[in-house]
């Protein structure tokens, strides 16, 4: 799921819950924020009254721990949680969305196929906003020194204490708690039964990272290959236009026309290599988002630009009336402008490298930006290089992300090579050692490539979506949907049906 905002391929969201995925940008990662029971009536807990009976809740907040970790510490802040029991039934489980890399969006308490499912099982539904994400802030500030405090373990520790709690002071102790999430939430829907299984009966870990990498070209080897399943000639369209670019940028004289073409905010300057990787990134997130979220059901998030999918791109790098691949490339940039209001494109990096050092919550990255970059940078990785020579872009390699790491945190490469190393070794990457998880992926989706697509046994089945992009089984069904699509989402079902039942 490095980019924190300027289109929905670059901004920690412009997708909200983390509207299945927090965009951001900053490198460019995409991500999905990605989401118990109570006696009938009112139930005090927490030192209020609580209306069980009201089908969604306003902002709840709940006493957190600032560091699980250290039973010195004894520092607490509020998280924010959502609550919706409008298809409760007695006995019935507990569901629990886990929050992301962004604001968690009420939203998904109204809609979404969990509540389908919370339906047909009398399921009371919690969603918990993640740590330094929306209105979630356990520290006054977003300095390096507090950020040590957001890591996904301490995550999962809010979770488990939350649930803990919850089940004793809401009566929920007996009930079967399931936890969905997707994208990040996905891993950390896994995470939390692997690590937590007396908490937590089930999880659906959708579109879920489960494998840690420093680079991960995978990703646009994956962009491409989507590309072309619309038309074999769009990645090899893309490729020539970013060749020409790039060739182009080689001359300075040229500057004026590139600023003209793509609409940039201020005359182009490429002074360093980061300058021409961040410039190529950034027109490069086009297709990365629009690919990830390809014709996904999100229109309910209040998300814009929707219409824009694969097709659409496609249509016009196929369209010789606009010119060569690169004009083509220029009006795919000028077609996302439109969509978005946007008035020119910020291609500046020390523009990006101001807002993602700027610490204060009300900073230009707080969004999820500088947060999740954080993540990146102490556990994951996932840098969307363009180190493999099978996909169509340029110009953005490896060190181009890592440098940032430093840039930004002081964290050098050696630190993150060490830190994606432990990630693997606590979770276990792809040998995951857990049962009763069910993980969807969408061959569309370009993190598919660190998910788990096949069944690891009876009770880790993999659900893989030909044709479907990031955490499509999540959203609201449309009569637009493919079959497998609604197959996928019927196959989850009966996965939680039976596991239920044991």
């Amino acid at each position: 799921m490095t980019t924190y905002c300027k289109s929905r391929a670059q901004c920690p969201v412009y997708v909200n819950m983390v509207s299945p995925a927090y965009i951001f940008n900053v490198g460019k990662f995409a991500f999905l924020f990605a989401i118990f029971v109570v006696g009938e009536g009112r139930i005090r807990g927490f030192g209020r009254i609580y209306d069980w009976q009201k089908p969604v809740s306003d902002d709840q907040w709940f006493i957190q721990k600032l560091d699980h970790f250290n039973g010195a510490d004894g520092r607490v802040w509020k998280q924010r949680y959502f609550v919706n029991d409008a298809f409760y039934k007695m006995g019935g489980p507990v569901f629990l969305m886990i929050g992301g890399e962004g604001p968690a969006n009420p939203a998904w308490m109204k809609h979404g196929t969990w509540l389908k499912y919370a339906e047909k099982l009398g399921a009371i539904c919690f969603m918990l906003e993640h740590r330094f994400y929306g209105k979630s802030h356990p520290t006054d500030d977003l300095s390096t020194e507090n950020l040590r405090f957001l890591s996904s373990r301490q995550a999962l520790a809010d979770l488990a204490h939350f649930r803990t709690v919850m089940a004793e002071t809401q009566g929920l102790v007996n009930r079967k708690w399931v936890a969905f999430g997707g994208s990040y939430p996905g891993s950390l829907a896994a995470w939390f039964r692997l690590k937590y299984p007396h908490l937590v009966h089930a999880s659906v870990a959708t579109s879920a990272p489960i494998h840690a990498t420093v680079n991960f070209p995978e990703y646009l080897e994956v962009v491409g290959r989507s590309l072309a399943s619309e038309n074999t000639d769009c990645p090899l369209l893309v490729k020539k236009a970013s060749d020409i670019l790039i060739e182009r940028l080689g001359d300075p004289s040229n500057y004026d026309n590139i600023t003209k073409d793509f609409n940039l905010c201020s005359k182009l300057e490429i002074q360093t290599e980061t300058d021409s990787a961040y410039f190529l990134e950034t027109l490069a997130g086009n297709f990365m988002d629009v690919v990830q979220y390809n014709e996904d059901n999100r229109g309910f998030e209040g998300v814009v630009g929707t219409n824009i999918t694969i097709k659409v791109l496609c249509g016009v790098m196929a369209d010789t009336s606009l010119g060569d691949p690169y004009a083509r490339y220029a009006a795919v940039t000028r077609l996302m402008m439109d969509t978005f209001s946007m008035k020119c494109v910020d291609v500046s990096f020390n523009n990006n490298l101001r807002d993602m050092t700027n610490t204060s919550w009300d900073g230009p990255a707080a969004g999820g930006g500088r947060q999740w970059v954080y993540q990146t940078c102490t556990e994951f990785g996932f840098y969307q290089s363009t180190d493999s020579p099978n996909q169509p872009f340029a110009g953005f390699p490896l060190e181009y992300h890592v440098k940032q790491c430093a840039d930004f945190y002081n964290i050098t490469a050696e630190q993150l090579a060490a830190s994606v190393v432990e990630t693997n070794e606590y979770y276990g990457s792809y040998d995951i050692r857990s049962d009763r998880i069910v993980f969807p992926n969408g061959s569309i989706d370009p993190w598919h490539a660190l998910g788990i697509t096949q069944d690891i046994g009876d009770d880790l089945p993999a659900v893989f979506i030909k044709g479907t992009a990031h955490c499509a089984d999540m959203y609201p069904a449309n009569s637009k949907d493919p079959l497998q699509l609604t197959l996928a989402r019927d196959q989850i079902f009966l996965h939680l049906q039976q596991w239920l039942k044991q």
